[in-house]
């Protein structure tokens, strides 16, 4: 299968609060299999990626309706640096 890469790397939080990248349809694909619910967000993203997958989008249209489920659920890392998830507390030592 061939992996179609995303222009830039989509960059979500997953667990507690680690940031994970996405590169390709086929990664946002398996983290969207992953992910519990079934809100129309989650299923607008699986239906553009498989349809990249399947040729018939460009990857660019399957990242941008992954974007917004990814803005949607609150887990979208965006800028050029990492920020710390608001629900993660630091205590200071």
């Amino acid at each position: 299968m061939l992996a179609k890469r995303f222009e830039h790397p989509v960059r979500v939080l997953v667990g507690l609060g680690f940031p994970r990248q996405i590169n390709t349809v086929v990664d946002a694909y398996q983290f969207l299999m992953d992910w519990h619910g079934n809100s129309p967000e989650l299923k607008a993203a699986i239906r553009a990626c498989r349809a990249a997958i399947a040729g018939d989008v460009d990857a660019e249209t399957a990242r941008g309706v992954f974007v917004a489920f990814a803005r949607k659920k609150d887990i979208l890392l965006e800028g050029d640096y990492a920020v710390p998830h608001p629900s993660i507390q630091q205590r200071h030592v």
